[in-house]
């Protein structure tokens, strides 16, 4: 068994709901599309390549103890994204490194398992500011 999780390229979906439709739409594009054979871009390249920074590819000697379900890690990833598996039994904090890794590099994490956003969005603080409990007098 295995975890998932797909990172690409682009503006943050509003939405959970919304990413859901982008990772169907990268799932269902036809080979024909230059976009589905291509190269990875130079960022989805540095994101994997910080991955593996953190994990070896686990077509490496070291690798035997690596989160990665598959490789080369590389090979998962086709033009402006990339769609990976994790072991179950690393799953959890690897899948949390890697989207906090993707958001750091400005792109999006979706965890197909979830179905939402990786890591979710911030939410603006409502608790009221922090005041000092007396004043100075002049």
């Amino acid at each position: 068994m295995t975890y998932d999780l797909a990172v690409w390229e682009g503006p943050r979906p509003e939405s959970d709901e919304s990413a859901a439709i982008c990772f169907a739409q990268l799932l269902d594009r036809p080979e024909s599309d230059p976009h589905a054979t291509a190269d990875p871009t130079p960022a989805i390249r540095a994101y994997v390549d910080a991955l593996l920074a953190r994990w070896p590819d686990i077509t490496e000697d070291a690798g035997e103890d690596s989160p990665w379900a598959d490789g080369p890690l590389i090979g998962n990833a086709s033009g402006s994204s990339i769609h990976f598996s994790l072991v179950w039994s690393a799953a959890e904090e690897a899948s949390e490194f890697a989207a906090r890794l993707a958001h750091d590099h400005g792109l999006v994490c979706y965890d197909p398992q979830r179905e939402a956003l990786r890591p979710p969005p911030a939410r603006a603080s409502t608790r009221p500011t922090r005041r000092s409990w007396f004043r100075r007098n002049p």
